[in-house]
């Protein structure tokens, strides 16, 4: 099946599993720090067991979050930017570099631990 020209396994595409790499270890430590320095009433009285259980539900979402990110990014990044100095340069490469998919993976945190601890 590998004699195929258009067969590739997981470990053929390097820049998806960095990706998901990535995105998998920012997902878990979100989570891991949402859910011990976080001190709203809906964290603070839950559980050690119910905490961890939002922990295994928030970091594959949290990864999930930061893929849509990233498929977003690819489709949503302009081809020019104009700007007014050089900050604002620096501003705007760093925002499409790691931007939606920051967003995306602490949307998907977020909504992994409402959902097991709300």
């Amino acid at each position: 099946m590998s004699d195929f020209e258009g067969s590739q396994t997981p470990s053929d595409n390097p820049a998806l599993s960095k990706s998901v790499v990535t995105w998998g270890i920012a997902a878990a430590a979100f989570s891991f720090i949402s859910l011990t320095a976080n001190s709203s009433p809906m964290v603070a009285n839950a559980s050690f067991l119910l905490k961890v259980l939002a922990f295994c539900v928030s970091t594959p979402m949290g990864l999930v979050g930061g893929l849509a990110g990233n498929e977003f990014r690819k489709f949503a990044r302009p081809d020019m930017m104009f700007t007014s100095g050089m900050a604002s340069l620096l501003w705007q490469k760093i925002f499409w570099r790691i931007g939606p998919q920051s967003i995306g993976c602490v949307l998907g945190c977020g909504l992994g631990s409402s959902l097991v601890l709300g």
